[in-house]
């Protein structure tokens, strides 16, 4: 056994002393672009298998995953318990919710997927439905910063440093796109002057475990306060699935309807969301790709190009944006 994989034994028996003796073969679980490390702990024994995340203090939001993972309990949610939680060595034992995720799904029957995408769907109107007039003070401090213009415009110009002009090569600055410039700015202004909710901020199939009929959460460190459209446009507009139109269509007024909204509005609002995710999206798999050592990131651009395409062709006053992009791949 690798000297680290012991030393996290150690640790793990320290908060579970009844596991002393008990053998454990130690998984590591490849996870994303995240800089934490999971671990599944396979104990030789009737006890169930635990999750380790060892995560650092390189990110702002890794410290945030127990409490929004508490937060999100308290309302019904479908997220891992913590077993355990050590702040000072970074550590938290999670609940074992599997290995399947919603992404796995993806070359099954639309009529086989339709319920785990349903399933997925309410899970994020439980969140969604705690409103920014519903938190206290203190609620607030336990979450990220919440969606406003300055992080919208934080959003775009990682697109533009990273994809257009990092990844496309174009100098984005020129007087050609001053309309798609302006285009962004009101697309940052009516997104911030929007009601806000809770969001997952990271809302896509590969963050979605799938056990029996039901749809679990987990990545949700992120947890903030932001558009509902923000979550559905991650996950309808996921670069890791193809979904058609159609699909798209039919989940949008599965959720209109579980919630009560009108599908009119939803969809008017879902497409300017849409816009924001994708070109983040974009940024950050040309700065992963790029410039953080991970080139597979690169094979999901055409598939988010080709979204944001569709997005810009559906969504009110997004045409403009076309100009960084067109005829760049």
């Amino acid at each position: 056994m690798l000297p680290e994989h012991e030393a996290l034994l150690i640790f793990t028996r320290e908060q579970f002393p009844e596991l002393n003796g008990t053998p454990c073969d130690v998984e590591v679980i490849l996870k994303g672009a995240s800089d934490r490390h999971f671990y599944r702990l396979n104990w030789q024994s009737e006890r169930q298998p635990m999750i380790l995340m060892v995560y650092t203090l390189a990110r702002r939001d890794n410290p945030k995953f127990v409490p929004a993972t508490y937060r999100l309990r308290k309302i019904g949610a479908n997220v891992p318990q913590v077993y355990a939680f050590d702040q000072q060595r970074l550590c938290v034992w999670l609940e074992d919710l599997g290995r399947v995720d919603l992404q796995s799904f993806h070359l099954h029957a639309w009529d086989q997927r339709y319920p785990l995408y349903q399933a997925t769907l309410r899970e994020a109107a439980k969140f969604h439905g705690v409103g920014e007039k519903s938190l206290m003070a203190a609620d607030l401090e336990e979450l990220e910063p919440g969606f406003d213009e300055a992080l919208y415009e934080w959003e775009q110009k990682y697109f533009l440093e990273h994809f257009v002009g990092g990844y496309l090569g174009r100098e984005f600055a020129d007087d050609e796109y001053q309309a798609a410039h302006e285009a962004l700015k009101q697309l940052r202004r009516r997104l911030a002057r929007l009601p806000r909710c809770l969001v997952h901020r990271d809302f896509q199939s590969q963050n979605v475990l799938i056990r029996g009929e039901e749809a679990w959460l987990v990545d949700y460190q992120g947890l903030r306060l932001g558009l509902a459209e923000y979550d559905l446009a991650s996950l309808l507009y996921d670069p890791y699935v193809t979904l058609t139109p159609a699909e798209r269509a039919c989940l949008l007024q599965y959720y209109a309807e579980h919630r009560g909204l009108g599908l009119s509005d939803l969809r008017e609002v879902f497409y300017l969301c849409a816009a924001q995710r994708l070109m983040q999206a974009l940024g950050a798999y040309a700065n992963l790709s790029r410039n953080l050592g991970k080139p597979h990131y690169e094979q999901h651009i055409p598939a988010a190009v080709s979204n944001l395409a569709e997005v810009c062709a559906e969504g009110q006053g997004l045409h403009e944006l076309r100009s960084f992009f067109a005829g760049g791949l």
